[in-house]
C-alpha cells in the first residue's frame, strides 16, 4: 500500500481534476488504486452527481450512492466555506481526532495506490486551531500539491513549499492545473516554478477540450508514484 495526500494552494484549482483523472489512468494500467474526499464544503444532497465525492465514486467505477459517499466523505458541510465555518453554520464542528482516525483506519485497509484528497489549500482551517496542513503532518504522507496557472500563483505556490518543508513534509510532485480563465502561458508558469522548485518534479496539465484522461501528464505522473 501506498497513500499520497492531495492538496492545493487554495479552491477551485484542480485538486479533484488531476486525482479524477489520476485514477482513471491507473485502473486502465489495471493498478489497484482508491481515494477519500474526507472533508467536503459546499455539499449540496440534492445535486449530488456533481459534488467532488460523487466524480470520484465514478472514477473508481462505483455507484454514486448514499453508502458509497458515506464510506469516502464522512464529513461534509453545504455551505461553500472553510469547513469550521461550514460546520459551525450547522451546529456542528469538525473532529479533527476522527478526521485523523477515519483517514488512517481507511489507508491501512486499502491494497495499492490511495489518494487522499483535502479541502481546499494547505492552511484552510478546519477547527479553531487546525488547518489542513496539521492533518497532513498527522498523517505524514507524501504530498502532491496542485498549483494553478493564474497571474500570482507563483507567489502561493513558494508560499505553500515554504509551509510544507516547515513541516517536514515529503513533496512527491508539483502539478501546474491550467485553468479555463489564465493569462498566463503554461509554459511560461512552469518555467518560473522548476526554478524555484530543486529536485522536485514539476508537470504541466493544460486544460483542454474534451478532457485529459488520455493526457501524457498523467502516465508522467503515475511513473512518480
Amino acid at each position: 500500500m501506498t497513500a499520497y495526500f492531495v492538496t492545493a494552494t487554495g479552491t477551485d484549482i484542480g485538486k479533484t481534476f488531476v486525482t479524477a483523472g489520476l485514477i482513471r489512468y491507473l485502473r486502465q494500467s489495471h493498478q489497484p488504486v482508491g481515494a477519500l474526499k474526507p472533508v467536503v464544503s459546499g455539499y449540496e444532497p440534492s445535486v449530488v452527481e456533481t459534488s467532488d465525492p460523487a466524480v470520484f465514486l465514478r472514477a473508481l467505477g462505483r455507484p454514486v450512492s448514499a453508502e458509497e459517499i458515506d464510506k469516502i466523505a464522512p464529513f461534509r458541510f453545504r455551505a461553500p466555506l472553510a469547513p469550521d465555518i461550514a460546520a459551525a453554520r450547522e451546529g456542528r464542528a469538525v473532529d479533527f481526532d476522527a478526521l485523523v482516525a477515519f483517514t488512517r483506519k481507511a489507508v491501512a485497509a486499502h491494497t495499492g495506490l490511495m489518494f487522499i484528497e483535502g479541502v481546499g489549500g494547505i492552511m484552510v482551517p478546519l477547527d479553531a486551531r487546525r488547518t489542513v496542513v496539521d492533518w497532513m503532518a498527522e498523517l505524514n504522507l507524501p504530498v502532491l500539491l496542485v498549483v494553478g496557472g493564474y497571474l500570482g500563483t507563483i507567489s502561493h505556490t513558494l508560499t505553500a513549499l515554504d509551509v510544507l518543508a516547515r513541516r517536514g513534509l515529503s513533496l512527491r510532485a508539483i502539478v501546474v492545473s491550467e485553468g479555463e480563465r489564465d493569462t498566463v502561458a503554461l509554459d511560461d508558469t512552469l518555467a518560473s516554478i522548476v526554478r524555484f522548485a530543486e529536485t522536485t518534479p514539476v508537470i504541466g496539465l493544460p486544460r483542454l477540450p474534451g478532457g485529459l484522461t488520455e493526457h501524457p501528464a498523467f502516465a508522467q505522473l503515475a511513473t512518480l508514484l
